[in-house]
């Protein structure tokens, strides 16, 4: 995500060296170099070889989803502890916890989230608010601006 959002940021459509990268976002060298061929392979990034190489985004900011780039780079983002499909549950044994459904629903929500976010929108800054949409019911009482409680809650 970080060279990601680095070369969205600060392309200006030239080709950033990895080393400029590596340097403004903390990241190691060696690490970046790794991120950075998987995201080539994924069709994300494009390299440039030469005295003025790098790499710039292959495609437009705003048609790269947040959740490309976490498949590219085999980021696979688990909430629950049984895998998929399996008939073993959470606990090892065949049954499922309690908060099975709990989980594996915040798993989805991430998934629509990260597919909502386009490599732009994190640029942009314009992410914070962005899952508001599924923001929680408010109680009745706050509703109608009376002042609730926290004790006992």
């Amino acid at each position: 995500m970080q060279a990601m959002s680095d070369i969205a940021a600060y392309s200006d459509g030239r080709a950033i060296p990895a080393s400029e990268i590596a340097l403004r976002q903390g990241i190691s060298p060696d690490y970046l170099d790794q991120i950075l061929s998987k995201l080539r392979r994924a069709g994300l990034v494009a390299s440039v070889r030469g005295a003025n190489g790098g790499y710039g985004l292959a495609r437009a900011a705003q048609e790269i989803r947040i959740a490309d780039i976490v498949a590219a780079v085999d980021e696979e983002i688990r909430t629950t502890a049984c895998s998929p499909g399996s008939d073993i549950g959470c606990r090892g044994g065949s049954a499922r916890c309690l908060t099975h459904d709990l989980w594996d629903e915040l798993g989805r929500q991430i998934e629509i989230f990260l597919n909502a976010i386009t490599l732009e929108d994190v640029v942009a800054r314009r992410v914070l608010g962005a899952a508001s949409v599924n923001a929680p019911r408010q109680p009745e009482a706050q509703a109608r601006g009376e002042e609730v409680s926290e004790i006992g809650a």
